[in-house]
């Protein structure tokens, strides 16, 4: 098991909001480090975000409360009214992310038997707002998230599972059992990059001033995870339908052809976005789209008129044209960004 950037900074945050505490001497510091616990975010403009939301729905968790314990009461019916109330309010505003932490505070508030004035509620808020600063200031000074660097390491790493899934899909060499866990590992790995992406994508947005970033290498690294998700759809059709159509070995080496061909154009163009081949004005690769049409255009014809089962194959044809297309654009769009940078 490995510890991430994101586990060590909550260690940190919670430990600077309990030495904060201890040294104005505020109890119970335990709120401050439950409350930087839940304000640790993974980017940076989230935590920025998260911040802003947990002030506002605490705000009004704290007010809801001391307006509760000095006009009603505190018992355990009256804080089990109030939490509800202030979850709606925080869903009605959208920001269900500080759910968590705004009950905390509604409960640290009325748990006191007896206490209803304003310095205590004071006190007690305090001690919220000084466990998500510590969050804030740990999760932005301390091991600043790398995207790029995250996403390129990803993305290269998912690449590498799809090329031995798909190198092996049609030969079927790899054991039924190790084949699904590698299938299933793509599956969840390309879900990760697409959050990371997400991630990647909305820092660039909104912190742009702070971290700028080029739109121009973005559009890059979505058209790379695209030909990720196209590869693993390649193989999801594959799966379904070629081992239906009770191939001979002649068809079986063609699309085994077709398949080690794309992966290897795949693997050429993110080395080249790398920099670790030489851009030239002409290459086998820039003609994929064009072989992988013709390819295509040969099963339609070839089994225009044959059993249905072998139909299926036209449908495997059709993701292999669609694949090549996304790593067509793939290597345009490298180009275009690797040119662009050399002229600046």
């Amino acid at each position: 098991m490995t510890l991430g950037p994101r586990v060590f900074k909550t260690g940190l945050a919670v430990t600077m909001a309990l030495y904060i505490c201890y040294f104005f001497k505020l109890e119970p510091a335990l709120f401050a480090g439950v409350a930087a616990i839940f304000a640790v975010q993974p980017s940076i403009y989230k935590s920025w975000r998260h911040i802003i939301d947990q002030i506002i729905t605490n705000t009004i968790g704290a007010l809801f409360a001391l307006f509760t314990i000095y006009y009603i009461g505190n018992d355990p019916i009256i804080i089990g009214l109030v939490i509800i109330v202030v979850i709606s309010i925080s869903l009605k505003l959208k920001m269900e992310n500080t759910i968590s932490l705004t009950v905390v505070t509604v409960l640290a508030i009325m748990s006191a038997p007896g206490e209803g004035d304003v310095l205590f509620a004071a006190n007690r808020f305090g001690i919220i707002l000084i466990g998500i600063a510590s969050a804030f200031l740990i999760n932005i000074l301390v091991l600043p998230p790398k995207y790029k660097k995250n996403y390129i390491e990803q993305s290269k790493s998912v690449f590498q599972n799809m090329s031995l899934l798909i190198r092996t899909a049609i030969s079927n060499e790899m054991t039924e059992k190790s084949f699904q866990q590698h299938s299933k590992k793509l599956e969840s790995d390309i879900k990760k990059l697409e959050d990371l992406f997400k991630v990647f994508d909305e820092e660039r947005a909104k912190m742009s001033k702070l971290n700028p970033l080029d739109a121009r290498e973005i559009v890059v690294f979505k058209q790379m995870l695209k030909s990720l998700q196209q590869g693993e759809e390649l193989l999801q059709v594959i799966d379904e339908h070629y081992f239906q159509s009770h191939t001979s070995e002649e068809e079986n080496l063609l699309f085994d052809q077709q398949l080690e061909q794309l992966i290897k154009c795949h693997e050429y163009f993110l080395l080249k976005y790398e920099g670790k081949v030489k851009l030239e004005e002409h290459r086998v690769e820039d003609e994929v789209l064009t072989e992988s049409g013709e390819f295509l255009e040969n099963i339609m014809d070839h089994y225009r008129n044959n059993p249905k089962e072998k139909l299926r194959l036209v449908v495997i044809g059709s993701a292999i044209f669609e694949y090549a297309f996304h790593l067509q654009r793939l290597n345009r769009l490298i180009e275009q960004y690797l040119k662009s940078t050399i002229k600046e």
